[in-house]
């Protein structure tokens, strides 16, 4: 059970800073999916920074959309994009608003509700893989685009917050580039994720996609 000085909600001026000091520092922190079965608890082992436009990995990179909006707003928010046709990923909204960056959750330990994880990641062969990798995170929270925008920085009962949990110390956090990120986007060692941990997933270069004949 988790001590209740690590249930205190992050502040939102923990996410009005700088990306790449927020994104390392989101290490050990707590991410609690509220569902009608019950409560989904996860500390965050693995993030990636993207810093809008001025990042050509990031999804802001070319300005404000429809897709990319919620990017725009406050920080402490939840964005959430549907990829491959299949899948969705979550982030974290950073910075200034107005000023798009945003940390993408790659991977996490399932602390509570991994009863209810495992109904959703049927192929997880242990509960270290259920939220080993941003597409798995997702799933096993049962996130998906109804939840883009919700505020992850309050104390009121909501769909996702963001607890303090136990930030890593700075000798336990490695970095390195981000995972299947192509061009220019592909060079920032701007994954970081915890030394050791099991959850963690794997690094995979970009590999371009085929295009059919």
């Amino acid at each position: 059970m988790i001590a209740s000085p690590d249930r205190t909600p992050l502040p939102r001026e923990f996410f009005d800073r700088p990306i790449l000091e927020v994104a390392p520092d989101l290490l050990g922190r707590i991410l609690v999916r509220t569902t009608p079965d019950g409560p989904i608890a996860l500390r965050l082992t693995e993030v990636e920074a993207y810093d809008g436009q001025n990042d050509p990995g990031s999804h802001a990179y070319r300005g404000r959309t429809p897709r990319n909006e919620v990017m725009f707003g406050p920080p402490g928010h939840v964005y959430v994009y549907f990829t491959y046709g299949m899948w969705f990923c979550m982030n974290l909204v950073c910075g200034p608003e107005g000023r798009a960056s945003a940390v993408l959750l790659r991977a996490g330990e399932i602390i509570e509700g991994a009863e209810l994880a495992r109904t959703r990641r049927h192929s997880a062969r242990n509960d270290k893989e259920l939220a080993k990798g941003p597409a798995r995170l997702a799933t096993a929270l049962d996130v998906d685009r109804a939840l883009n925008g919700t505020d992850a920085c309050t104390a009121q009962d909501t769909p996702l917050r963001i607890l303090t949990g136990a930030p890593v110390p700075a000798d336990q956090v490695r970095n390195g580039p981000r995972t299947g990120v192509a061009g220019e986007g592909g060079v920032h060692p701007w994954r970081y994720w915890v030394a050791d941990d099991p959850t963690v997933s794997p690094y995979r270069a970009h590999v371009p996609r085929r295009r059919r004949s």
